[in-house]
């Protein structure tokens, strides 16, 4: 599970496995429809989609495929959402993904942008890839705004999981010319 950021932090984050105690807090992330408005999928009932999550969150890390981290927010100990590095294959390339989902409370408060540089900076930091990427639906404005503010660029549009997706990545070479200068909390 090298690709996990257990005991990780960023100023306000903790990054630790999830657990399956995580599931009712998160089974809210499902309820709400407004988490889904930038991906077509059909959705079951919000209890199966959130167990098919996490047992594909658990496979990932028993197969050694990255996944995603539970970010737990310092000052309250709350779950506040996920994000972490996945292999995942588009266009029949294996790629290193920066994923992120948060619970909407705490959309637009940095928190996306905090936890994915975190995951760009450990994955370089840690030589796992020559660049890194994040898949992100064409109308999904707020997720690509945290992928260009993780200095990320369109490489490409493409078909992902029947989606219409942009493909952004950032090259360890522009991150080197970027990488933050502070040391790991």
């Amino acid at each position: 599970m090298k690709y996990l950021l257990e005991n990780q932090e960023t100023e306000r984050i903790i990054f630790r496995k999830i657990k399956e105690s995580d599931f009712n807090d998160w089974l809210e992330f499902h309820k709400n429809p407004i988490t889904s408005q930038y991906w077509i999928s059909e959705l079951e009932s919000p209890e199966i989609e959130c167990k098919n999550w996490y047992e594909k969150q658990f496979h990932r890390y028993q197969n050694d495929l990255g996944g995603m981290n539970a970010l737990i927010e310092k000052e309250t100990g709350k779950l506040i959402g996920h994000c972490g590095l996945l292999i995942q294959n588009v266009d029949k390339q294996s790629e290193l993904e920066i994923g992120y989902s948060l619970l909407p409370e705490f959309w637009n408060k940095g928190f996306a942008t905090e936890s994915a540089k975190k995951c760009r900076d450990f994955a370089f930091e840690n030589n796992f890839s020559d660049s890194l990427i994040s898949i992100i639906s064409l109308t999904n404005k707020p997720s690509e705004n945290v992928a260009l503010k993780n200095g990320m660029k369109i490489q490409k549009a493409t078909e992902y999981n029947k989606n219409k997706v942009n493909i952004f990545r950032i090259y360890k070479s522009e991150w080197s010319k970027i990488k933050p200068v502070y040391n790991n909390v």
